[in-house]
């Protein structure tokens, strides 16, 4: 099945009047860049879009070809429909909006965020100290702001560089590791 091409423009012409100037088309797809952090934050501070969601086979292409501005992908797998990516999409985008979170800033501290120069977040720890023989690192119990920064940021690169290798590259090429940094991955065998 594919969604024709006359009902989705009289759709969207509809949905255009709904708003106050023309927004920009996101259709979710396959064809679509991966969506990342980067695509979040730079749609959280747009203007918004008309977000349009295929089903099964997708849409006529003279519809995409006329109306869609940006394509987004959730990855290289295909599920029955673009509602699914679309709830996703917006989830992160409101993440990122004033008052949506209880601390404004908590989303700063999030994976993939340049905060954290892209890389995956630490983990976290409750009460608890000792659950089941299982105990919450000493230094987060220290109350040493500095040594527990550096716990952090050595857990993030270690964690990073086992699952998601790719983004330690990434955030060498774009300079943000540091000496220490690199120690810590020569040490553990996790660097070049």
């Amino acid at each position: 099945m594919v969604m024709m091409a006359e009902p989705l423009s009289l759709a969207l012409a509809q949905a255009q009047t709904q708003r106050s100037q023309r927004a920009k088309v996101i259709l979710f797809s396959p064809q679509g860049r991966v969506l990342d952090h980067g695509t979040v934050q730079r749609w959280a501070s747009s203007e918004g879009a008309v977000l349009v969601c295929g089903r099964y086979e997708g849409l006529d292409q003279r519809f995409v070809d006329r109306y869609v501005y940006e394509q987004i992908s959730l990855g290289d797998f295909v599920v029955s429909g673009g509602e699914l990516p679309a709830m996703l999409f917006l989830d992160a985008i409101a993440r990122l909006q004033p008052d949506v979170l209880s601390d404004a800033q908590s989303h700063q501290q999030d994976s993939f965020n340049p905060a954290l120069d892209g890389l995956l977040d630490c983990p976290h720890y409750t009460r608890p100290e000792d659950w089941q023989g299982s105990v919450v690192p000493e230094v987060l119990l220290s109350g040493h702001h500095a040594r527990i920064e550096r716990w952090r940021r050595d857990q993030r690169l270690l964690l990073t560089a086992r699952l998601r290798p790719e983004l330690i590259a990434a955030a060498r090429a774009a300079g943000a590791l540091d000496a220490a940094d690199e120690k810590l991955l020569r040490a553990r065998a996790l660097a070049p």
